[in-house]
């Protein structure tokens, strides 16, 4: 067993209210959240928070971790050309053992950043799997089918297996994107998701270029035409939804789905800014994820907090746009739920311990006005000096404790990409 005390609690079970109770671990759930206790069981390991700040870890609720081979090697250029001329050619060099290693390296940073879990959509899932599984990282995997690969039989498949593989892994059905997939293929998924009653994710609506697109090719956008197919009838999601209508939100509350926004991929990408504060408003769940390192290029929830929030007050020309309050809560609570980790989603007795430590003593984080807000406007990196999933600790004062060599990781990871670009 684990007792945390001697710190602040931001337990995020209703909102960001801070106490100072103890969080007591037993295995890898939470057991007791409350006041100190002068009986209290034999611990294996006590944690002084010397004053410092216990909150439930981030989720990156949109990533591609491997694209870690693409950091700051296609930059600078538009969406299409950066696909087309970049992106996809050199991942059509990737082998299994590729993606093994940089997923590795894409989980050192989510443990630094404060990510207890992810949800991915990229290639080679069993290599990728092995990956998390090999550092003890908690991840969701999301379905890609698309005209390039992968079959509707094939996702079943994945669904099945990998929902039952680990207690670290699960699965969520989902297409690349409307513009990548076929109507039969849509369909199809449709048709999955209601045979398994399961919910859908995909890209939806990230550029106008691909709006355009859809309803060129089916008189409707790419959210009006999934819900035509019925393809959310038991809930789901779409990644980006920058350039949406007023129909567009209408379905998204009615069906209960979740937007996972990614700012920074956004901005850098120019695709737009999504119309948060109307989704917000609407009662639209929003989560928060990175994107790829290729397109960010950092795996950085703190990044994300502060984009999300100030880059509606620049749309909105209106600084009360979207609080701090309401920033947490998606980077905490509705990126756990809209991964289908509601066991991980907040601090109470028999949630998961996947937690995190912020260092209130630092510049940044001082004075203590208000601490929701010193994450979301000042908070970085430097503050994450603990990182634990599923009751065990991952990283510690800048030591990984994630069974790994971090210097064998980069080596890999330089040969690899050293590999892709020798001619």
């Amino acid at each position: 067993m684990i007792r945390i005390f001697n710190g602040l609690v931001m337990t995020m079970c209703e909102d960001t209210a801070i106490t100072d109770d103890e969080v007591w671990i037993d295995g890898n759930k939470i057991i007791y959240v409350g006041p100190s206790k002068t009986d209290t069981p034999a611990f294996e390991q006590e944690i002084d928070l010397q004053g410092n700040l216990l909150l439930p870890g981030f989720k990156d609720a949109h990533t591609h971790s491997a694209m870690t081979f693409l950091r700051s090697f296609a930059d600078d250029l538009p969406l299409e050309q950066w696909l087309n001329e970049q992106v996809f050619p050199m991942e059509a060099k990737l082998t299994a053992d590729d993606i093994y290693w940089l997923t590795r390296l894409a989980i050192l940073e989510y443990l630094t950043s404060g990510i207890t879990a992810s949800f991915d959509m990229y290639f080679q899932p069993d290599a990728y799997v092995k990956a998390n599984i090999d550092m003890g990282f908690r991840t969701v995997l999301c379905g890609s089918l698309n005209n390039y690969g992968g079959t509707v039989e094939q996702l079943e498949e994945d669904y099945l297996r990998f929902n039952n593989c680990h207690p670290l892994v699960s699965y969520q059905l989902g297409f690349h994107a409307e513009y990548t997939t076929s109507k039969e293929l849509l369909e199809g998924v449709a048709k999955l998701a209601h045979k398994l009653k399961a919910p859908v994710y995909t890209h939806n609506s990230e550029t106008k270029k691909e709006v355009e697109g859809c309803k060129e090719r089916y008189g409707m956008t790419p959210t009006q035409l999934f819900n035509k197919l019925g393809m959310f009838e038991y809930g789901g999601g779409g990644f980006h939804c920058v350039h949406m209508d007023e129909e567009d939100l209408r379905i998204m509350k009615e069906k209960g789905l979740y937007v996972i926004s990614n700012p920074a991929s956004n901005a850098k990408l120019a695709s737009g800014i999504a119309p948060i504060q109307a989704m917000v408003e609407r009662g639209i769940p929003v989560a928060l994820g990175t994107d790829g390192p290729a397109s960010n290029n950092c795996l950085d929830m703190f990044r994300e907090m502060f984009l999300i929030t100030a880059l509606q007050k620049l749309a909105l020309e209106d600084a009360s746009a979207l609080k701090a309050t309401e920033v947490l809560k998606m980077a905490c609570v509705e990126g756990a739920n809209a991964m289908g980790l509601a066991a991980c989603n907040c601090i109470a007795a028999g949630k998961k311990a996947d937690l995190i430590v912020l260092d209130l003593q630092q510049p940044n984080m001082q004075p203590l006005n208000a601490i929701d807000k010193n994450i979301v406007y000042s908070g970085s990196k430097q503050n994450v000096i603990m990182t634990m999933i599923d009751g065990k600790i991952l990283y510690r004062n800048g030591q990984f404790f994630a069974g790994c060599d971090c210097e064998e990781i980069y080596r890999k990871a330089n040969q690899i990409i050293e590999r892709m670009t020798t001619k």
